[in-house]
């Protein structure tokens, strides 16, 4: 009888112990909706747009992209009828909340983008967010949608 109290005993410490190391390295972050506004030929700059969450708190602290010499963190804001836009250096991602890069707010700003973005295609983006002191890379397919009026 002892023996089986004390299996029991380590069997539910086990079990215990990989519950909380499973619920720790499954902790996510995931990207929806990513896409990008086709450009005109002579255009140097595109936004791109996505959804993010992250099941814990976090950080998204850079982007970067190969369909441009560079990439930043940006947001938008009227200013008494003046549309203004900054360089952020992070956005917090709260956990359990989905975040939105939108028109008309912060969004990742491709600069010198070496080709015009033409509607179907896709540009790659990586976003680099921070959680828990480590960070990560996270690889996203922004869909290129056509200019609507």
């Amino acid at each position: 009888m002892y023996r089986l109290t004390k299996l029991k005993l380590c069997v539910t410490v086990a079990w215990s112990l990989f519950s909380l190391s499973a619920s720790a390295a499954s902790a996510q972050v995931t990207v929806e909706n990513a896409w990008a506004r086709a450009t005109v030929p002579g255009q140097k700059v595109a936004a791109v747009y996505l959804e993010i969450r992250s099941d814990e708190p976090a950080k998204l602290i850079g982007v970067r992209s190969s369909a441009a010499s560079s990439a930043e963190i940006h947001s938008m804001s009227n200013d008494g009828g003046v549309m203004k836009m900054r360089q952020l250096k992070s956005i917090d991602l709260p956990a359990g909340q989905t975040v939105r890069l939108a028109p008309n707010g912060n969004h990742i700003m491709l600069q010198d983008i070496k080709q015009p973005l033409q509607p179907g295609t896709r540009v790659p983006v990586v976003l680099i967010v921070e959680q828990k002191g480590k960070k990560k890379w996270i690889q996203v397919q922004a869909e290129v949608r056509p200019v609507t009026p």
